[in-house]
């Protein structure tokens, strides 16, 4: 049977949330927009964490990226103070374009059916 929530998972979802408080808290940089931290990956060994981030405007990903990779280090650190881990994992960070994909998708979508009821309207004369 397999267990329900793994190491690796666990101490995902604590980096999750750290990082979300630590970036709405602490980072008080103006190139940040409306950022959100969707998901975070942990390898293995517990060596890197992949976080993986949404950022509104869209515009603002490249600045925010680069705030986000210069902020690793003292999150990094601040993790330490949390994680009960013998390694702090290595911060990477990556923009996740599934929010913007989705809206676009969406808006195509309601568009192809907006469409398609003007054409149905159409042939009922």
């Amino acid at each position: 049977m397999p267990r329900e929530f793994s190491r690796g998972s666990r101490v995902a979802d604590l980096i999750q949330r750290e990082i979300a408080i630590m970036v709405q808290r602490e980072l008080k940089d103006p190139r940040i927009g409306m950022l959100t931290i969707n998901d975070v990956k942990v390898s293995r060994d517990l060596s890197y964490a992949d976080v993986y981030f949404t950022v509104l405007p869209e515009d603002r990903a490249e600045q925010s990226q680069e705030v986000l990779d210069g902020a690793a280090g003292f999150l990094r650190s601040h993790l330490s103070r949390i994680l009960n881990t013998r390694v702090v994992p290595t911060l990477r960070f990556h923009y996740d374009p599934t929010l913007v994909e989705g809206q676009r998708m969406d808006q195509v979508i309601s568009e192809a059916r907006a469409r398609d009821r003007n054409s149905s309207d159409g042939n009922r004369d």
